[in-house]
């Protein structure tokens, strides 16, 4: 679950991580109201939406005046934020974020997140803030500082000591600052199951102290039970509508740009089949894992989920009947069928507990457009077949 910068800073403000001032505004006269009690001569107007480069994308202004501080939020609000994170449909803004200006005398980067291939979370740095991270790991990895944190011992004085040299920070005061803000945005990670908190950029004052210019925090989903305080601060507005209405239903889904629909349970085959469909020359047109919840609602929503996407041409069903049955999966479908106009083909492969009643369910349901299949490779391939040929009719 994501959230906006200023809910971050909310946060932030609880642990003692420093930012700058600001308020949130619905509406030019809000965001007018907001800087005047803010005080000051330089204000920054900030889009609310859950994506990076806003900057870049026109949704950061810095002004001098209160009547351009309405002004930038008159052109922000209502306005369709387009940043290399949202794809070239965009996102809409509906809230702006009023701060106060900054006199910044250096940018850095910060970031807290999981590696998984060491199974401990890791501070990421960078000497200088307000890049792209990712760009920065694929052209020049040797910039980035890493340092792991084992969750057994916790943020340990050594490890902050390790960073601030790193960074080149030389005054004994800025390196105990810094250190202490570490240690507190460490804190704040763990204790509410953060998966990423980063701080793009990071920046130094004249008074050598350092503010949260940015804020993203994500949270772990599955540990959300926990932190029922934070369920208010999702907006739904900028989730997939698909998505949050798939999790209702105890699916797992994800959207993506292909042509082939997936219905997988188990997340590890579903990536698998996602990639011998590639393989097979298709693409994927969403992540779908049913896990043990298969029973005929769940899958009918999963086609109707499925079947929104004007681009699927093609759905395969690919099942392991493990924890669940084969045949439940197949009436599944049939039930399915009756509620939910399926106007593509059906590739259905099914193995596992009950494979054979459920081939037997299949073969006399007499539904023209679903094609079996012996094994993950035999379905990917038909699937893209049908998908192929789908287009061809079109």
């Amino acid at each position: 679950m994501n959230i906006h910068e200023y809910q971050a800073k909310q946060i932030f403000a609880k642990y003692g991580v420093p930012a700058p001032r600001g308020f949130i505004a619905n509406t030019p006269a809000q965001a007018l109201k907001n800087a005047q009690e803010l005080g000051g001569k330089v204000w920054v107007v900030k889009a609310q939406i859950h994506a990076g480069g806003r900057g870049l994308g026109g949704g950061v202004k810095i002004v001098h005046s209160l009547s351009d501080v309405k002004k930038a939020a008159t052109e922000l609000l209502g306005m369709t934020l387009v940043t290399h994170q949202t794809g070239p449909e965009g996102k809409l803004v509906r809230k702006v974020y009023v701060e106060e200006g900054i006199k910044i005398v250096d940018e850095l980067y910060l970031s807290i997140v999981l590696d998984r291939a060491i199974e401990m979370p890791i501070i990421l740095a960078l000497k200088e803030g307000g890049v792209d991270i990712e760009t920065v790991a694929a052209k020049s990895p040797e910039k980035i500082i890493k340092i792991p944190i084992d969750p057994d011992f916790g943020y340990q004085g050594y490890q902050g000591r390790e960073l601030v040299f790193a960074l080149g920070i030389k005054d004994k005061r800025e390196q105990y600052k810094l250190q202490n803000f570490v240690k507190a945005l460490y804190n704040l990670y763990i204790e509410n199951d953060v998966q990423m908190v980063e701080i793009n950029p990071l920046v130094k004052t004249k008074t050598g102290s350092f503010l949260a210019l940015d804020a993203k925090l994500q949270f772990d989903d599955s540990a959300m039970a926990r932190h029922p305080e934070f369920e208010e601060m999702r907006d739904i507005h900028e989730e997939n509508a698909d998505e949050r209405e798939a999790s209702l239903y105890g699916l797992s889904y994800i959207s993506l740009e292909g042509e082939i629909g997936c219905m997988v349970n188990g997340a590890g085959l579903a990536m698998g089949t996602m990639d011998t469909i590639n393989y097979m020359g298709g693409n994927p047109a969403n992540f779908l894992d049913v896990g043990g919840n298969a029973n005929p609602e769940a899958v009918a929503k999963g086609f109707e989920i499925i079947l929104r996407n004007k681009n699927v041409k093609a759905i395969f069903i690919n099942i392991f009947g493990g924890i669940v049955r084969c045949d439940r999966i197949a009436n599944g479908i049939i039930e399915a069928t009756k509620t939910v106009e399926v106007n593509v083909p059906v590739v259905v492969r099914l193995d596992g507990t009950n494979a054979i009643e459920a081939a037997d369910i299949l073969r006399h349901a007499n539904i023209d457009n679903i094609i079996t299949a012996t094994d993950l490779a035999d379905g990917a391939k038909k699937a893209v077949e049908a998908a192929n040929n789908s287009q061809g009719k079109k």
